[in-house]
């Protein structure tokens, strides 16, 4: 079902996403699977993030992250803290979202998830460079580049855009 959910959120249809999800949702509690009622969660919290609805997001991801940290799921629990940053960032609380991007990072680098790392300093970085903190910005993109390139990944392209940008602006 979340798959399913997933495919029809991608193609635009978030209705039926939705429903999709919320079958998964009843689904995982039925049978106990806390993990998978995480996961949908956190997939609806998206949605929900795409749809406008922040505050129906916010309630997802808390209830999400409740269960990751009641269950151990350090790399859930990193994702769900990333993404909460993310949404109050975009809402200007500014002091909550640092506070969630630096509980993501923590996690991150004490499991050893070095791409989860990178994306959190690069969101880091963002923030520091909407607040005009330029030698900040660059203290979190450097080392988010640095990852970014050694992992191969496609996001470091973007990251190198964005440290460029600052580079120019400081």
């Amino acid at each position: 079902m979340q798959e399913l959910g997933s495919i029809y959120a991608n193609k635009g249809e978030v209705e039926q996403a939705i429903a999709l999800f919320n079958q998964s949702l009843e689904i995982n509690e039925r049978i106990g699977n806390v993990q998978g009622k995480a996961a949908t969660l956190h997939c609806l919290g998206l949605i929900y993030v795409n749809k406008g609805e922040v505050d129906e997001a916010i309630a997802l991801y808390n209830q999400s992250l409740e269960i990751e940290e009641r269950i151990g799921d350090v790399q859930g629990k990193a994702a769900t803290l990333n993404n909460l940053a993310g949404i109050y960032a975009n809402k200007g609380e500014v002091e909550q979202a640092i506070a969630l991007f630096n509980q993501s990072l923590e996690i991150n680098e004490r499991i050893g998830d070095v791409q989860g790392k990178a994306i959190t300093l690069w969101c880091l970085g963002d923030l520091a460079e909407q607040q005009g903190e330029y030698t900040k910005a660059i203290s979190y993109l450097q080392p988010a580049l640095k990852i970014l390139q050694r992992l191969k990944s496609p996001y470091a392209e973007s990251v190198s855009a964005s440290l460029d940008r600052v580079m120019h602006n400081s």
